[in-house]
């Protein structure tokens, strides 16, 4: 469908007349809706001139002037406040630009980070226990992974020292016994040791 003069003509004398875009698209066929309205819009038509049409635009309502607040009556002279304490001048770097603490805590690349608190902090006993069983695992590769082997990853996976434990899983776990002590704690264990 294209906009011939006597289309745009049309759809002008109905807009004008107050008719919704749905009956305009009636009347003309083969068009939208949208189409109407998009069309109304990029003819500028959006305001419409007849009293007929329930989407004119109302003024736009003027705002009540803010009220001036009343004078203060005049008060008694107070001293003058003390002078402001001398503000500490912050740390710049090389540029000149302030160093924020943030900034300051910052480890360059290739420093070890520090120790870090952990809220589920492993028992001494269950890391005892997992060195103990890691050094008689079977160590397979991703692709040697069953349902009846333990999944836990050993390693950094961006190494060629990875690997998973490999031992017979605990029913209905994915790990062996010793790792399911380690991946699955109680939850009141984890609540005493935060505490």
């Amino acid at each position: 469908m294209s906009w011939t003069d006597e289309r745009v003509e049309t759809l002008k004398k109905m807009w004008g007349e107050g008719q919704s875009a749905s009956q305009i698209a009636k009347e003309l066929g083969g068009v939208t809706r949208n189409a109407v309205i998009g069309k109304v819009h990029r003819l500028g038509l959006s305001n419409r001139a007849g009293s007929g049409g329930g989407a004119t635009k109302a003024p736009a309502k003027e705002k009540p002037a803010a009220a001036k607040p009343a004078p203060k009556p005049a008060a008694k002279a107070k001293p003058a406040p003390a002078a402001p304490a001398a503000k500490e001048e912050p740390e710049l770097d090389e540029n000149g630009i302030p160093i924020s603490a943030a900034r300051r805590a910052i480890i360059p690349a290739g420093q070890p980070l520090p120790p870090q608190p952990s809220a589920n902090e492993i028992s001494p006993e269950a890391l005892a226990k997992v060195n103990e069983v890691e050094k008689t695992a079977k160590k397979i590769s991703l692709m040697e992974l069953t349902e009846k082997t333990c999944k836990w990853p050993v390693g950094d996976p961006a190494t060629d020292d990875f690997w998973f434990c490999g031992l017979a899983v605990q029913q209905g776990k994915p790990y062996c016994e010793a790792h399911v002590g380690v991946a699955f704690q109680p939850m009141s264990s984890r609540r005493d040791r935060r505490r």
